[in-house]
């Protein structure tokens, strides 16, 4: 039976959709069977970062609606055979899911994969609590800002909530990872530390995913960092972030600031 996993953020553009896709391809490395849904219906930007953009021919709201069958809409990665993808609508809204729409697709699924990932929108509108509606666990995604922490906050609070689980008396497993980390500006105070984060969420830290142009590579090239640099830092910070989320116990390897001459020529020609 599959674990649901719902990948979430209170604000956009912290690289939740970019997570979903690392985190969905280093299971299948690691020898599970996934499937990757993108909830974001009206933008649908998950099968841009799987590559997958030009396969699309029935999608989430297609098989919410009984238009196609699951069978249809789920397109195979064709780098790792145990990982899939279910795009969402283009050209819909988000009041096109349903409640129990979603549940019957999540249910079918189950019995199919090991791990279910659900790519939520940003915010705490309705493709965000359908998103989260029947997970078991949760990666809380958010950069290391105030504001980014704050809105991580309230979708903890949604989390304990509005799920099916909460409605029981039982509680949605959550887990923190923090993107955009970098070192040289939280030690300068430009941005807030790891420990100011966990002071503030009081959330298990899953990940530390350190701020790097392999991501924004691996993005335009329709390709999973952890299968596109797999020595980079950050698909190393994935790859431990989900052996973590199998139950290994795995040390967290906070990033810091480079020393000495060739860091300072860096600085200087970035300047």
């Amino acid at each position: 039976m599959a674990k649901v996993l719902v990948v979430t953020s209170g604000k956009g553009g912290v690289g939740k959709t970019t997570s979903t896709a690392a985190l969905g391809a280093a299971l299948a490395q690691a020898g599970q069977s996934v499937v990757v849904i993108d909830f974001d219906v009206g933008l649908r930007n998950l099968d841009l970062v799987m590559g997958a953009e030009r396969r699309v021919v029935f999608d989430l709201i297609n098989v919410v609606q009984g238009v196609a069958k699951l069978s249809q809409a789920l397109i195979r990665d064709k780098r790792l055979e145990n990982l899939w993808l279910i795009p969402a609508s283009q050209t819909r809204d988000k009041d096109a899911l349903t409640d129990e729409g979603v549940r019957r697709v999540i249910n079918e699924l189950r019995s199919k994969f090991d791990w279910i990932l659900c790519d939520s929108p940003a915010g705490i509108e309705r493709g965000a609590t359908l998103a989260m509606r029947y997970a078991d666990e949760a990666v809380i995604v958010t950069n290391p800002e105030v504001s980014s922490v704050r809105d991580s906050d309230r979708i903890i609070g949604m989390l304990d909530s509005k799920t099916a689980k909460a409605e029981r008396g039982e509680r949605v497993e959550k887990h923190l990872l923090v993107t955009r980390y970098d070192a040289a500006r939280a030690s300068r105070g430009e941005m807030l530390s790891i420990d100011d984060i966990l002071e503030i969420l009081a959330t298990p830290l899953l990940g530390i995913i350190p701020e790097s142009q392999d991501v924004l590579r691996a993005s335009n090239v329709g390709c999973p960092v952890t299968l596109n640099s797999t020595n980079s830092a950050p698909s190393r910070a994935y790859m431990d972030a989900v052996r973590r989320l199998m139950g290994e116990t795995v040390p967290m390897t906070v990033p810091v600031e480079r020393k000495g001459l060739m860091n300072r020529l860096l600085r200087r020609r970035a300047a």
